[in-house]
């Protein structure tokens, strides 16, 4: 018997999901606790077999609640032009998001 899972598309990425799994994806404005539902599921598959949308299935919606925000690691960029004595170091931390996959209709 396999666990219900869906492929939907969260923030413009693809990600197949879970019913209590939690991830990880590009920063978004709601705050911790709120809500946030994806209409924009394209395969949903639980121990009845899977259901495809062409490309998108009507009706179906996926339910994640904001667990938290955060930033990644430090990325450090840095630019040199050889002859100019110009030299330039920057960081960068990408901000974050958690979400955790309440409830898969469809």
């Amino acid at each position: 018997m396999s666990a219900k899972y869906a492929v939907v598309n969260v923030f413009g990425r693809q990600i197949k999901v879970q019913e209590g799994q939690s991830i990880k994806t590009s920063f978004c404005e709601n705050g911790i606790g709120e809500t946030i539902v994806f209409p924009e599921v394209l395969l949903v598959s639980d121990s009845a077999g899977a259901k495809i949308g062409a490309p998108l299935l009507p009706g179906a919606k996926v339910t994640a609640k904001v667990a938290g925000h955060g930033k990644d690691a430090k990325i450090l960029v840095f630019k040199y032009l050889n002859k100019n004595k110009h030299k330039k170091k920057v960081g960068h931390r990408q901000p974050f998001s958690t979400l955790t996959i309440e409830k898969i209709d469809g």
